[in-house]
């Protein structure tokens, strides 16, 4: 199960990539193997030396005793190295860290976080001007 933040690279420009684990509790887990979490408006921050994931959603699963808090914030796991480097980008040069990807890799859940700047208007305006000419290209090649 692969669960996307498509909104992301229309917002963002993502400069670079990297995988974090993330601390979850079982139920939470068995969410999202099921597709029930969503990471569309959720971002991460660096706060005292670790890194968190703030705002993604993950719906309690239905058998569950231990109820956590839907949107609560999650650590992410990264190495210390990494976490000066991003802090160190989100401070001084405007950076953000966005999720791209929530998946599975050796039954641990992995999320993938983007590197990214925000874009104007104007690059958004261009992106759907691209999207529609490719699009109009493909169905051309159809016929």
């Amino acid at each position: 199960m692969e669960i996307l933040n498509r909104k992301a690279r229309f917002n963002y420009e993502i400069s670079d990539k990297l995988e974090a684990g993330i601390v979850l509790v079982g139920s939470e887990v068995k969410s999202i193997r099921a597709g029930k979490a969503n990471i569309k408006d959720s971002y991460a921050i660096i706060k005292n030396n670790e890194c968190w994931l703030i705002n993604m959603y993950i719906a309690n699963y239905q058998n569950s005793q231990f109820k956590p808090d839907e949107t609560r914030s999650r650590k992410l796991l990264l190495k210390k190295s990494q976490i000066k480097k991003l802090d160190y980008l989100i401070k001084a040069e405007g950076y953000t860290l966005v999720p791209l990807k929530l998946y599975f890799k050796n039954n641990k859940v992995k999320i993938e976080l983007g590197i990214a700047k925000g874009k104007k208007l104007y690059d958004k305006r261009e992106t759907i001007k691209q999207r529609d000419i490719d699009r109009n290209i493909q169905a051309n090649l159809k016929y």
